[in-house]
């Protein structure tokens, strides 16, 4: 069974920091180019990061300069070291293919909330 699991969210102040990870489990990771997405309630999910298989990254101009996407290919993880963060950032957020190449995706996991106050 193919799983994402997302962690790492929280609350923090404007301009703190969170890094965010997420987990892949039942399929092979290394192939795919991943990213991370997030959504506010009302709105549609919006790709903030992306990196494919060989590390290279692509940011969202809302976050670039501030957000960082890595993975670990061994690990089958995903990560998002977001910093100076903005409360406009506050959303759930969630990983999985990136659906600018891929048509069919992971089942989405639960997403892990951050929340950064003014």
């Amino acid at each position: 069974q193919v799983q994402l699991v997302e962690s790492g969210g929280g609350l923090v102040q404007t301009g703190g920091s969170l890094r965010l990870s997420c987990v892949l489990s039942g399929s092979s990771f290394t192939p795919f180019a991943m990213a991370w997405y997030r959504q506010d309630p009302g709105h549609q999910r919006e790709l903030v990061a992306r990196i494919d298989s060989r590390n290279n990254p692509i940011y969202a101009d809302s976050v670039k300069g501030r957000f960082t996407i890595s993975r670990n290919n061994v690990r089958k993880t995903l990560s998002l070291q977001m910093d100076n963060l903005k409360p406009e950032d506050t959303a759930a957020y969630f990983c999985n293919k990136d659906r600018q190449i891929y048509r069919s995706l992971f089942p989405w996991g639960q997403g892990t909330q951050v929340t950064v106050s003014s």
